[in-house]
């Protein structure tokens, strides 16, 4: 197989270009614009394989993704390259428009001309996996789970742009007949994740003996999804996934935001234990703007038609990931001194008094 991974360097991104190489042995294309969030040391493990190839480009230059289509020849797409982090999106809404929808359309077409130009057997093999999230589905009350039905809600800035992505990708697919097909996933943990984010935020702050943040009374619920689990489904809904169709991927791993963090900081006790416990570094800040409540997937769909299923617990998952930062102070250091301190992100400046 010959692969084409857009935000092959970023978290996500990068377990799938780690899973297609190590696991599956397929060619493997990553193309990246390696903004903040991208980071060639999380494909250190893969990077001298003959199996790999890097390509620094944006999605939304067309010329360069045309040019990407032209020399690799992919047989399939795995598009995860995208703005990601709702915080950012609050404050930088621009760059979410830019990248997630101008972005796709601009893939997509690329992939259109690709597959258009190729012969019959090329044409019924191509697949284009687009990659989203459940934040499309807005916010669920105490009961029920997201499925692949449920109307689009989104709240915020981010999960607004990728919804308008995720209508390109299946109306390409209904409109020109681009076999298209999208996953949808809950919130992911594990290695090499950027530290703006929760739980590494949470591991990082309570090392350095910071405050660590949460918003409001913490009561915010997510369904949390290993990253290898996720990079597994990934590769299963692009090559066996109904063209069409879309597919939630969850963990079946509910938690609200304070437990998290205080199982984080339990672990930090039993692993690298400070003269006080770090959950007196707990904080509560003001909540952030459109937060939504809670968010749960219903994964049965793609675990009976593709066979797929978490094999990490999330207290499973959470230790591994604990030790992982622990160990790999190489990879988050250089981020964390020169990217990223730690500080609260999507703060809105209030506006000015009349008259003022």
């Amino acid at each position: 197989m010959r692969i084409l991974v857009t935000g092959g360097a970023g978290f996500i991104g990068s377990a799938v270009v780690r899973h297609l190489i190590r696991d599956i042995g397929a060619d493997v294309l990553v193309v990246d614009k390696l903004t903040y969030a991208g980071n060639l040391a999380s494909l250190r493990e893969v990077d001298n394989s003959p199996h790999y190839g890097f390509l620094k480009a944006d999605i939304c230059d067309r010329a360069a993704m045309r040019a990407a289509f032209a020399d690799f020849r992919p047989d399939t797409v795995m598009h995860l390259a995208a703005e990601s982090h709702v915080d950012r999106s609050i404050t930088g809404s621009g760059a979410f428009v830019e990248t997630n929808i101008l972005g796709t359309y601009v893939l997509l077409e690329a992939a259109r001309e690709h597959w258009a130009n190729l012969d019959a057997a090329g044409r019924d093999a191509f697949r284009f996996l687009h990659v989203s999230t459940d934040e499309v589905y807005g916010s669920l009350g105490e009961d029920g789970l997201f499925e692949e039905t449920t109307p689009y809600d989104p709240s915020s800035p981010y999960s607004a742009s990728k919804a308008a992505a995720d209508h390109l990708a299946l109306a390409w697919h209904r409109t020109y007949g681009l076999p298209v097909v999208c996953s949808n996933c809950s919130n992911n943990y594990g290695p090499y994740h950027f530290p703006e984010k929760l739980i590494p935020l949470v591991i990082l702050n309570a090392l350095h003996g910071r405050e660590l943040p949460v918003y409001g009374a913490g009561t915010n619920v997510r369904d949390w999804l290993y990253v290898e689990d996720h990079a597994r489904a990934l590769h299963l809904i692009a090559t066996r996934g109904r063209l069409g169709e879309k597919y939630n991927v969850g963990g079946r791993n509910e938690r609200r935001n304070i437990d998290i963090v205080r199982g984080i900081c339990a672990l930090l006790d039993a692993h690298s234990p400070k003269a006080r416990p770090h959950a007196e570094l707990i904080r509560h800040v003001a909540d952030r703007p459109g937060h939504d409540q809670r968010y749960a997937i219903d994964a049965t769909k793609l675990e009976r038609e593709l066979g797929w299923k978490a094999q990490e617990t999330f207290d499973t998952g959470i230790v591994k990931t604990v030790r992982w930062y622990l160990e790999n102070e190489w990879w988050w250091r250089p981020l964390r001194e020169q990217v990223y301190a730690g500080e609260r992100l999507g703060l809105v400046a209030e506006a000015p008094a009349a008259g003022g």
